[in-house]
């Protein structure tokens, strides 16, 4: 008998036979990790089944490398503590829906583990859109697409950065790049080498923007069905609901 103990974030429950479902976590020590779960429907389990939901959770199997069962005891539901939010329920959304499909099954990202906590914590804050970025941006490089965004790629001034190169992710100075600003991205400014403090929500549509492209070029160009839909849906109503007059959904 296999088995082990972990700490975990739901990512996603998918039915599967009458009562049960296949549970994707991201777990502290193992990795995403899937595992069936037995009465996901009662309701007791359907609480603790909700995207966010922070648990303590117990794997078994017969050998390793079947799907094995998880059981769990209590949980902690992030996402009923900002149900009356639909900005971040959508963002908790995307971070789960992101991790769930872009993520090796198995392979031991700790350090995820732990900013996705932190970011569950953070989503009841006023600063939960630019540490949703800044969340992308470490998502991207736990799967080996860092940016670089503390020095000017051209060799410019780097207290003046101001954008960010599509082809090679790395900053670029407002001198060296304006003459190719319509084909760089915006950097926004709590990201910049002396950060303005302008949390609002154009610069952080920026940021989704920025990472969004990078989403999609680099982590889902070869993926299927691309950037998973709750990402999507977040850049789009964040867009709509702020009204950012120059930003797109990513």
């Amino acid at each position: 008998m296999e088995q082990w103990t972990d700490h975990g974030i739901v990512l996603s429950a998918r039915a599967h036979g009458e009562n049960g479902a296949v549970v994707s976590l991201l777990t502290e020590n193992h990795g995403r990790h899937n595992g069936y779960v037995y009465g996901a429907k009662s309701s007791k389990m359907r609480g603790l089944l909700e995207a966010g939901t922070i648990l303590e959770v117990e794997w078994k199997s017969r050998v390793s490398d079947q799907l094995g069962n998880f059981s769990f005891e209590h949980g902690q539901n992030c996402a009923a503590m900002i149900l009356g939010d639909q900005m971040k329920l959508a963002a908790l959304l995307s971070a789960c829906a992101l991790c769930d499909v872009s993520l090796p099954e198995r392979e031991v990202h700790s350090g995820l583990y732990k900013g996705m906590k932190a970011l569950l914590e953070t989503l009841q804050t006023e600063v939960w859109g630019a540490a949703y970025v800044l969340w992308e941006i470490a998502l991207l490089k736990e799967l080996g697409f860092g940016l670089d965004l503390t020095r000017c790629v051209a060799g410019g001034d780097a207290r003046t950065l101001t954008y960010v190169s599509p082809k090679s992710g790395c900053a670029v100075s407002l001198k060296e790049g304006y003459p190719y600003k319509d084909k760089l991205l915006l950097l926004p400014d709590f990201l910049k080498h002396e950060p303005i403090k302008n949390l609002d929500e154009e610069e952080v549509m920026r940021g989704l923007k920025m990472t969004g492209y990078f989403l999609e070029n680099w982590v889902f160009a070869h993926h299927s069905h691309g950037i998973p839909e709750p990402r999507l849906r977040f850049a789009s109503v964040f867009a709509k609901k702020y009204a950012c007059p120059d930003e797109s959904a990513a």
